[in-house]
């Protein structure tokens, strides 16, 4: 007798150690959610704040696909705040000279596609490691906006064609909200579903073993920086649009919390690989996070505080919802 009760209380604690590794980070959402609606019930949980929610991590989640992307062929792109302030920088420059509003939003797509492509090739063909060569790009780029902006905000003359993007709503949906949605359906799609997807997962499990198996590592990896980078242009032109501004520096503060999104990600799947679905948790926890110790009137810096410590806890769970020996 209490050999079967030994059994079913193995059989118990094995059951929601397995529900904690496979829903842990949702629930740890959702608990978020609870408590800060209990705490500002008339501020927080209404439909108004939600969809404000929304809004608020459309360009996280964004900027995070493409470090998914680049974290799923293991590298790092630690260029994508800076390529986010030069994408916001180009398209309201491009406004405000006149330029038609959809070319403005995508010839800095297609420049940041050039320079994320540019990332890659150094690090395949050179063999540089990617953090290094990003962290220079970086740097490259700050200083290019820099001289491009003169160091200064644009905001004059912008048209309000060119901030519909960032205004607009579709049947109370906000269109950067639908925009995620759509991108976040699109590459969970491309990751899980198309030959290309598969070949990043490849690179990203075994590197040598895709070489064998005929995979193109290089072209692969290029694109993968090219896509991260076309992606973060995205973001800042999204931002620049919504606020009807761009800064030299509107991006950077993207940079940590875009990875921390996809580090938190990868605590949903007990694989703990990059992927789109725990992305969008990720972001959205931290969204949630930050909009509720916002309503709750917490300093901006005990929030960037909570952001490191839930980065390194969630590299701590993804290690050991992995199985990897600690």
């Amino acid at each position: 007798m209490p050999t079967l009760l030994r059994e079913k209380e193995l059989k118990k604690n094995l059951g929601i150690e397995k529900l904690m590794r496979s829903y842990g980070t949702v629930i740890a959402c959702i608990i978020i959610i609870l408590v800060f609606s209990i705490l500002r019930p008339d501020a927080f949980f209404t439909i108004k704040n939600l969809i404000n929610i929304t809004r608020q991590i459309s360009l996280l989640v964004v900027i995070a696909l493409g470090a998914t992307l680049v974290m799923s062929v293991d590298e790092f792109d630690l260029s994508v705040g800076a390529v986010a302030s030069l994408g916001g920088i180009i398209s309201a420059k491009l406004a405000v000279a006149g330029v038609n509003p959809v070319l403005s939003i995508i010839l800095p797509i297609l420049i940041s596609f050039f320079i994320g492509y540019l990332n890659g090739m150094i690090v395949t063909s050179f063999k540089v490691l990617s953090f290094i060569t990003t962290l220079a790009m970086s740097t490259v780029l700050a200083g290019f906006t820099f001289w491009l902006s003169g160091g200064a905000t644009v905001f004059e003359n912008i048209p309000d064609s060119f901030k519909y993007l960032g205004s607009a709503s579709i049947l109370g949906i906000p269109l950067l909200t639908a925009i995620m949605l759509i991108l976040c359906l699109l590459f969970r799609f491309i990751l899980n579903h198309t030959p290309f997807g598969r070949r990043l997962y490849a690179i990203g499990g075994n590197v040598n073993a895709s070489l064998v198996s005929g995979i193109d590592v290089v072209h692969n990896k290029n694109l993968a920086f090219a896509l991260c980078g076309a992606l973060s242009a995205l973001t800042g032109v999204m931002l620049a649009s919504r606020l009807g501004s761009a800064h030299p520096t509107g991006g950077d503060g993207y940079f940590m919390n875009s990875y921390a999104a996809v580090f938190l990600g990868r605590t949903v799947v007990k694989e703990g690989i990059p992927n789109v679905w725990g992305t969008f948790v990720g972001a959205a926890i931290l969204g949630i996070l930050a909009n509720g110790l916002t309503i709750m009137q917490v300093p901006s810096y005990l929030q960037d505080v909570l952001t490191g410590v839930i980065i390194i806890l969630a590299v701590i769970a993804q290690k050991v919802t992995s199985g990897e020996n600690m």
